[in-house]
């Protein structure tokens, strides 16, 4: 049969792959293929875009709650020194320099250049401004705008970082927009990561095809060349992953095309300034330039040098393997050859890149920041802040708390309590533990808390939680109310120190001895407190009412206190930071002056959100003249007292005001003194209450020397508004040049009668017999003889 020309035609191709069907059925499947591929990719490409559009702009979410200390406020008069200024310096990541770059400093004699650089504060921005600073005589004695030549009556410094209050992900960040960026920095990370950045859409093809190659004849997966917008994508949306599998790649090169699409380069660039992997502490990861740079170098990023920029950018490559402080030989490597990049494409000289290349490193011995260096400090700002931020509002919320903390203050607490620990060890004596709270008497800022004998590590905080009987901590409020009725009671009245005995009801009996087992007779009041005189204060004390003494606690401090005759000789249990609360109202001069570790809290753009450092309320007449007085007691209790110790180390010089405290068998020390700036409360023992052998005068008071010997404070001038000072022997005012008379001040218009010179009265002898030693773990303290001469003893009836 005759074939038709198609069957020719068919029969023809036949041997030749079915020739028109073949190539149907080719095209069939590619477009099967491309239909099948589109419907699966533009469904999953808008999945991406959706996933970009929440995620990119939430890269910012996490952004941590800053603690920050006290600005160092620098104004003629304050007491500082150079060993003091230069800790603060360092502390708020200031540098030696020529003191014109912000964040650097030079000195000359007394002379100091510092740059400041811009901050918020609770009370506004405070703008960067160069200062010249004059020390001499151990504090400032000019303060002076270097641009325009004219004195200053107070110049602020931008405050220290001390602690970070993390979100969910342990990322540390700093934001910086990228104008802020080095230009150095931003140009030589293009031009070693990726120098088509300005041109390419998220993808550098022939990068993917030479990572394809190695890959292909690896056999396995490798990281191969990525433009920043897919390191952006891989770090920000992916997360860090230590294995490129083929999917991830996938995806990062998707989001790289998205993010490039939906966002201008300035934007990306900014992103990946701000998101950048480059580093590892711990469970903390560091993000960005900014935190870099400090973690890194200890330095702002506006600070740092071209070798350290190129550092910077040889670390993105593998923050583990070329970290500097593990591989210091791969780090150098690495940042050579980003110095090498950096000078063949012409953005340094021949001079800078061979300065640069025989540089060190520059990377600090240690972190530039931590997390939380000071757990006890860090701790009171948290439970301060409780009652308007809970915990989730806190962390990752990119707020800044403004607090109180004096970073040389702390530093000089920390290292007393360490170092006096260390010299009391003993193997006859337990482990001894110590808290501290260091108080700015003039606005209720805590400048330092230490709640442990170790101070960087986090747990019981003992200068909170420490419930420890106070002993004679609490003598001075007992005189305190007794002072406040002048027709009654003055410095200068004589106190019977003879045996007591009180009736407790229910048919028992408290007969209260001195720590020296003896009495001492008919002493002044004044002398009764500064020695310490347990039979003495119980017949004040008595007389003033337990229930007022309770009162007054509970007033002052919050403290709660059973009214019982024992509450005169401090049996009541209390931590160190209410006690400074309590005696905040003598060192303010007898303001009611809440202490606060929290100035306040800005919110992400700086704004201020609240304020907890409200001026107090002036003190009333009645309570400063009553301060006044006790504080002329307790001074008199460091010159010639308990405390008498603190002038043979040296610290006559502060006039300091001054409490000793032990409680029964001298299971814990206390010690609360406070110059013209400061007031430090320091307890020292064992967290199992076994004796230490240790008075106040040994323990506490130790610790509270070794502060003082270093922190710069001002001498305690005690005001005499309100007082009247007068000769006096025996019960009469007389002249100055009486023989035994003795000087006191009283309230105005209190003051005795005036006598011309009379011969001597009777001395009164000390009783020799001993008593029943501190039941109810009351106040145990060293004692003075007591040389002024003495009436017969007044009778005290004691209820």
């Amino acid at each position: 049969m005759a074939r038709t020309d198609y069957e020719e035609h068919d029969d023809s191709d036949a041997g030749h792959g079915d020739g028109p069907n073949w190539r149907r059925r080719l095209v069939t499947w590619v477009l099967a293929a491309i239909g099948l591929g589109l419907g699966f990719l533009i469904p999953y490409s808008l999945y991406l875009n959706h996933e970009v559009g929440e995620r990119f702009d939430q890269l910012r979410w996490q952004l941590p709650t800053r603690v920050y200390g006290r600005p160092l406020e620098l104004a003629p008069g304050l007491a500082l020194d150079k060993r003091t200024l230069t800790t603060e310096l360092d502390a708020a990541g200031y540098h030696p320099g020529d003191g014109v770059r912000p964040g650097t400093y030079s000195t000359e004699g007394g002379r100091w250049l510092i740059s400041s650089r811009g901050f918020n504060d609770v009370d506004g921005p405070v703008a960067p401004r160069r200062v010249a600073v004059t020390l001499s005589g151990g504090k400032v004695s000019g303060v002076r705008d270097v641009a325009s030549e004219k004195s200053l009556k107070a110049a602020r410094l931008d405050p220290a970082r001390i602690a970070t209050l993390y979100g969910q992900k342990q990322e540390e960040r700093r934001l910086v927009q990228l104008e802020e960026v080095p230009e150095l920095l931003v140009t030589g990370l293009q031009a070693v990561e990726d120098r088509d950045f300005a041109h390419h859409h998220g993808l550098d093809l022939s990068g993917i095809m030479r990572a394809a190659w190695v890959n292909l004849k690896a056999g396995e997966t490798r990281q191969g060349a990525s433009t920043l917008t897919q390191q952006l994508a891989r770090s920000g949306l992916l997360g860090i992953g230590a294995e490129q599998t083929w999917t991830r790649k996938f995806n990062e090169a998707i989001y790289a095309l998205l993010i490039e699409a939906r966002y201008d380069k300035q934007t990306i660039l900014e992103t990946y300034f701000n998101q950048v992997y480059l580093g590892q502490r711990g469970a903390q990861a560091i993000h960005g330039v900014a935190a870099a740079s400090e973690f890194w170098f200890g330095r702002d990023l506006s600070d740092i040098s071209t070798e350290q920029i190129a550092l910077l950018v040889g670390i993105v490559r593998g923050p583990s393997y070329y970290d500097p402080r593990r591989h210091p030989e791969r780090a150098t490597e690495r940042r050579n050859f980003v110095l090498g990049e950096m000078h063949e494409t012409g953005l340094i000289d021949d001079a800078e890149y061979e300065r640069a290349l025989k540089a060190p490193l520059g990377v600090t011995g240690q972190p530039g920041h931590s997390a939380n260096r000071f757990p006890a400090y860090v701790d009171l700002v948290r439970r301060q802040l409780a009652t308007d931020y809970p915990a989730d509002a806190l962390v990752g919320a990119g707020l800044s708390v403004m607090s109180g903390m004096s970073p040389s203050a702390q530093a000089y607490a920390e290292g007393a309590v360490t170092s006096t620990l260390e010299s009391l060890d003993s193997k006859n004596r337990p482990d001894l533990q110590a808290g501290l709270v260091l108080t700015d008497v003039h606005n209720g800022d805590v400048l330092a808390v230490v709640g442990s004998g170790t101070p960087s590590q986090p747990g019981f905080n003992r200068a909170i939680d420490a419930l420890r009987p106070v002993g004679s901590l609490l003598k001075p409020f007992v005189y305190l109310l007794a002072l406040a009725q002048p027709d009654r009671w003055s410095l200068a009245s004589w106190v019977d120190d003879s045996p007591v005995t009180v009736a407790l009801g229910n048919g028992k009996e408290w007969s209260p001895g001195n720590s020296d087992g003896r009495s001492h007779g008919t002493v002044r009041l004044i002398d009764a407190l500064a020695r310490s005189y347990n039979q003495a204060t119980v017949r004040v004390g008595m007389q003033v009412d337990a229930r007022r003494i309770a009162d007054l606690i509970r007033t002052l401090a919050g403290i709660e206190a059973k009214p019982n005759p024992a509450l005169i000789l401090g049996s009541v249990d209390q931590s160190p930071y209410a006690m400074a609360q309590l005696y905040q109202f003598l060192a303010s001069g007898g303001e009611i002056q809440p202490l606060h570790a929290v100035r306040g809290v800005l919110d992400a753009d700086g704004r201020a959100l609240n304020r907890y450092d409200t001026e107090p309320a002036p003190a009333q007449e009645g309570d400063a003249i009553a301060a006044r007085l006790i504080t002329l007691a307790l001074q008199h209790t460091v010159s010639s007292g308990t405390a008498r110790q603190l002038v043979s180390d040296g610290l006559g010089r502060l006039g300091a005001a001054g409490k000793t405290g032990t409680s029964n068998d001298s299971r814990d020390s206390w010690f609360a003194g406070y110059t013209g700036d400061h007031l430090a409360v320091v307890w020292v023992g064992n967290d199992q209450n076994e004796p230490t052998g240790l008075y106040g005068s040994t323990g506490g008071m130790r610790v509270w020397s070794s502060v003082f010997k270093r922190l710069p404070s001002a001498p305690l001038e005690v005001s005499d508004d309100g007082l009247d000072w007068q000769w006096v022997v025996g019960s009469h005012a007389t002249d100055a040049g009486c023989a035994g008379a003795r000087r006191f001040a009283f309230v105005a218009g209190f003051a005795p009668a005036f006598q011309s010179c009379q011969p001597p009265e009777p001395v009164y002898q000390e009783e020799e017999r001993r008593s029943w030693r501190d039941w109810f773990g009351f106040g145990r303290d060293d004692d003075a003889r007591e040389a002024e001469p003495q009436p017969s003893p007044q009778p005290v009836e004691v209820p």
